[in-house]
């Protein structure tokens, strides 16, 4: 099966990985965990989980976009959140609102969520990952 990796425009170009892995045939995209950095690689909402939840949606919104998909094509997202606790649902809920109004869409909650102790870096409260199936 055919990979095509990429770095969108609108996302930070990490040198190690790619943000999107598309996979032709039924094309399977896998979106890189997307954390709350802008387009140059600066952290939205530092201490906000909702901002930076919101933030990690629209990242995906770009990657899903890049592979000529949207939300409607998302098959799995999965949460990483730094030291979760059942109280930092409301803000995580709020964060996907938010973006979901922003972008036009239905909100999709997470189908797994973990809490982690900790991110790549200190800034980063909350990391989504999302699996699409375009075609």
């Amino acid at each position: 099966m055919a990979i095509n990796l990429v770095n969108p425009s609108g996302l930070p170009k990490i040198d190690v990985y790619r943000q999107v892995s598309i996979a032709t045939g039924s094309k399977l995209v896998f979106i890189a965990g997307q954390v709350a950095w802008d387009a140059e690689g600066t952290t939205v909402g530092e201490g906000d989980l909702a901002s930076q939840v919101e933030q990690c949606y629209l990242n995906i919104a770009t990657a899903l976009a890049e592979a000529g998909g949207s939300f409607d094509d998302v098959a799995k997202l999965t949460f990483y959140v730094v030291d979760w606790t059942p109280d930092k649902m409301p803000p995580l809920l709020e964060g996907i609102s938010r973006a979901s109004a922003k972008l036009g869409i239905t909100p999709v909650p997470p189908a797994t969520l973990l809490g982690v102790a900790a991110l790549d870096v200190p800034d980063h409260l909350v990391e989504i990952e999302a699996t699409a199936i375009l075609d």
